[in-house]
Order: structure tokens, then sequence, then C-alpha cells
């Protein structure tokens, strides 16, 4: 992630006049979930870059297990890739348990989230993700990818837990076998689920980023 002090080196650039506003996110109530920890959910336009071929990958590898999984994001960024997506669900049997439902927002996408039990995110890459930290704010574990800010957004509990999995990129074999731990061990979901909702509560908000981005810019006005 391009943190503070990744820019300074990237760039070489003066300490004092780099600041990072880190995005907020808004408060929302705790998700309900199944209770099973089968409900997985993946917010992500449908692109190379978000992962989901990975994901289905990782799915088909772990289809003697039980779980559903809603994708919403976008389908149209890239069509050939998700006319691909939907031949390879078809051709592992899949569909029924995969829904591509396109994008949600609103009452739709609280729903989505309400009803989740995981959010899974095997991008290639991500700059920040803050679908991880909409997740943490209803207490929904992640399991993403350690790439670029993935990580950072994910965070830790105030103990030093991490709210989470986290699998290298572009490896469908990693995702499946944490998808395995997390289904077949009811004490790590305990122990993930207690861990995002304590993340829940050190969430940055839009409060907290609009305060920050006006301090800076008083800063430099004076």
């Amino acid at each position: 992630g391009w943190t503070r002090d990744r820019l300074l080196d990237r760039y070489d650039l003066p300490a004092g006049r780099v600041h990072v506003a880190t995005p907020g996110v808004d408060p929302a109530p705790p998700a309900s979930g199944t209770g099973t920890g089968g409900g997985l959910l993946c917010v992500a336009a449908v692109t190379p870059t978000k992962g989901h071929d990975v994901l289905v990958r990782a799915l088909a590898l772990a289809a003697d297990l039980p779980w559903t999984c809603t994708c919403a994001g976008s389908l149209t960024r890239d069509e050939d890739f998700v006319a691909d997506l939907r031949g390879r669900l078809a051709a592992t049997g899949l569909t029924e348990r995969v829904r591509l439902v396109g994008p949600w927002t609103g009452d739709a996408l609280d729903a989505a989230y309400d009803a989740a039990d995981l959010l899974v995110l095997p991008s290639r890459f991500e700059t920040y993700g803050m679908v991880v930290t909409e997740a943490l704010a209803r207490g929904i574990p992640v399991l993403g990818t350690a790439t670029g800010g993935l990580p950072e957004a994910l965070g830790r509990a105030p103990d030093g837990e991490l709210p989470g999995l986290l699998v290298p990129p572009e490896d469908p074999p990693a995702l499946a076998g944490a998808l395995r731990r997390w289904l077949g061990d009811a004490a790590l979901r305990d122990r993930l689920a207690r861990a995002a909702r304590d993340r829940r509560a050190t969430l940055a908000t839009w409060s907290d980023t609009a305060a920050r981005v006006a301090t800076v810019l008083a800063g430099v006005a004076a």
C-alpha cells in the first residue's frame, strides 16, 4: 500500500510535506451471518485484477465443503473475463453456488453484508481495499491476499490478533486451504470473528478522514 513511509522512500519526498488520510468507513450494525461460516461474500468489480478467476479455482478445490458465495460487483468492465468465468463455473458445477449478481448498493449491499460470515477478496493487487473496512465495520472477518494495501486495511485488533486470513495472490490452492481452515475449525471462526468485532472499534470514520485533511489544509493555509 502507498503508506506515508513508502511514498517518502519511493519518490524521495520531504517528510514534512507528505500526509496520508486513511479512508474512513461508515459505522454499521454487526452482521447476523449464517452461523455456519459458509456464507461467503466478494464485493468487487468482476475483473482480472480482483482475482475472481482465482476465487473460482479455489472454490472448485473446496467444492466438497458447505458454502455459498455471492459476488457483488460490476459485470461490464471486462465482459470477456466474465464470460470465461461463467464458463468455468458451469464446467465445475458451481453455477448454483456462486452468484454473480452485478453491482449492489444501498439496502441490497447492506443485506448482503448482513448475511455474510466471511468477506473474500482474492485481488492480484489492491491500493487499499475499502470493502475490507466495510466488512470489518460489521464485524465480518476477511480472507484476502497479502498484496498492496490490503494487509494495512485489514489491520489488527487491539490485542494484536489478525481479524482474518491472508494468503499469497494468484494462489488458488492457498486460498482453498484457507477456506478449508475457516470452514472446518469453529474455534478459528470464533477467534477471527471476535478479532473482527474488536477491530471494528478502531476503524477511522469519514469524519476522522475529513478532519485529517482539514488539519493539513489549515497548516498549508497558515
